[in-house]
């Protein structure tokens, strides 16, 4: 697989103070696509001015965004990460290079938090759950993936359906499925950009409504 240009896709809403540090983080030859999901604090405004292509998705949900920016995607190999400054782009390099020289279909990050306060107990409680399940299945992976790396057609083959936050368990659940190797690289997991609030581990009801969401996905 090609990686001279590889798309990266960053799921947006309300992260203008984050995103100068994030975009000005990516690796050369490395092009975000921001997908405002609705932002009111001039997301979108800020990530065209540097120079980011801009899409807009008005479905609430951090899935639909993905998939949105999934398929405004070109590049061979495309990227996830999050848009709030907790993870550093740089190490998106090491999760391609896995996929684009066949050791993995899917790579993901392992988040290893910098200090204790970056990942509240109830956000930390909820991923240990979900990543032990999907454990039981066959997958070895300790983190719901906030951070990844494949083949563009070939995530769109995979036909994942959620468009909450259920989105990650499900790719994961159907890429275990489908047989895929699946590889997991530590990554630093640091303090979000001041201004910026966590959807999910921002809050407990953040993260209840995300294991809510999840817990649907296992259902299936």
């Amino acid at each position: 697989m090609s990686t001279d240009h590889v798309d990266v896709v960053l799921p947006c809403l309300n992260e203008a103070g984050a995103l100068p540090g994030v975009l000005g983080g990516l690796p050369a030859g490395y092009h975000a696509i921001v997908v405002d999901n609705g932002s009111t604090d001039g997301s979108a405004e800020v990530a065209a001015g540097l120079g980011a292509r801009v899409v807009r998705e008005p479905r609430p949900g951090y899935g639909a965004a993905v998939h949105t920016g999934l398929e405004a995607a070109t590049s061979e190999v495309v990227c996830f990460v999050d848009a709030d400054g907790s993870l550093d782009p740089g190490e998106l390099p090491r999760l391609v290079a896995a996929v684009a020289r066949g050791e993995a279909e899917l790579a993901v990050g392992r988040r290893m938090p910098v200090a204790a306060r970056v990942w509240p107990w109830h956000a930390r409680a909820g991923n240990l759950l979900l990543a032990g399940l999907l454990r039981r299945r066959g997958l070895p992976v300790h983190d719901i993936a906030p951070m990844r790396a494949v083949g563009r057609t070939a995530l769109l083959e995979l036909g994942v359906l959620d468009r909450a936050f259920g989105y990650p368990l499900e790719m994961l659940i159907r890429a275990a499925r489908a047989g895929w190797r699946v590889r997991e690289f530590d990554v630093a997991y640091r303090e979000r950009a001041k201004g910026t609030t966590s959807k999910v581990s921002g809050s407990v009801r953040g993260t209840a409504r995300a294991v809510r969401d999840m817990s649907r996905v296992l259902a299936r």
